[in-house]
């Protein structure tokens, strides 16, 4: 026993030392001024490199502007965004004391396990790009995806997004975009409004049309070529499906237009006394009769 605690000692004694050296107050001091050094280096650093951005924007911004439209400018501007970061962040861990040489030197097998963990973000900022280089549509159009309608306010290496018409902002990931079908409404210059109506099938088609076309025969924002047409498309038991089918000059308002179109077609053709029938059902009861035989 004597000789086991001759071999502690100095072991113990050692292992005080090193405790009393490490939580020794001019040592944590020491660690604790240069722990803040580096971070207020690293804080400047980054404070650095995000005026320099600032200024990179307010100088470039107007002149993207010029040159591009908003899509080109708001992807270069996003690009060159990145960048300054990128080189900023890899400025700021430098000054930190971390070699970026042996961080990006390990980022091979990170890279690997990071892009298993973040595909999805991956995949939707390759879509991002491809979005920039295919555009299907651009900032300002007004498109349709999965039945939800409005305008694209911003498109951004992630997201797209979109503000509806009752004034929501819809973050629909890129990605998503890539793989569904896109309705735009303003990716040509004009759009065609069909208005669809049912009369009796006993009505005169010919005086119907005369009707509907009038409605739009001076109208400023319907376009005289291609001229307005009314076409049946549905012969039925009970009534005659006409559409009235008008280009508009200015594709931008279509859904005001097709509402005050729709009234002003349901409205003539009643003043006319045009009949314009709908379906119905009629529930008849049906009477049971119970026959009572009563043993003689």
């Amino acid at each position: 026993m004597k000789k086991e605690s001759e071999m502690l000692n100095p072991f113990i004694e050692s292992l005080l030392l090193r405790l009393k050296s490490s939580f020794d107050l001019e040592h944590l001091g020491s660690l604790l001024g240069e722990f803040l050094i580096e971070l207020v280096s690293v804080f400047l650093v980054l404070a650095v490199f995000y005026l320099l951005w600032r200024i990179v924007r307010g100088i470039l911004s107007s002149r993207l502007a010029q040159r591009l439209d908003r899509t080109s400018a708001a992807f270069a501007e996003t690009v060159i965004k990145f960048g300054i970061f990128g080189i900023g962040a890899l400025t700021a861990l430098g000054v930190a004391g971390i070699k970026t040489s042996t961080l990006l030197g390990s980022l091979g097998v990170l890279g690997l396990t990071l892009g298993f963990a973040l595909r999805d973000t991956l995949s939707n900022i390759i879509s991002g790009i491809l979005i920039f280089i295919d555009r299907p549509f651009t900032i300002n159009d007004l498109i349709e995806i999965d039945n939800n309608y409005g305008r694209v306010d911003k498109i951004t290496l992630r997201t797209t997004r979109i503000v509806t018409v009752d004034g929501k902002m819809l973050a629909v990931p890129n990605a998503v975009i890539m793989n569904k079908t896109v309705t735009s409404y303003t990716n040509f210059p004009h759009l065609r409004l069909d208005i669809a109506v049912t009369i009796a099938v006993t009505e005169n088609i010919e005086r119907a049309r005369s009707i509907l076309l009038s409605l739009v025969k001076d109208d400023p924002d319907c376009m005289r070529d291609p001229a307005p047409v009314v076409v049946v498309t549905q012969l039925n038991d009970y009534n005659v499906v006409l559409e009235l089918q008008v280009w508009l000059n200015n594709e931008r308002e279509h859904i005001q237009k097709r509402l005050e179109l729709r009234e002003k077609v349901f409205n003539a053709l009643n003043e006319a006394g045009v009949k314009m029938p709908y379906e119905t059902i009629q529930l008849a009861p049906h009477r049971v009769e119970v026959n009572n035989q009563s043993g003689g």
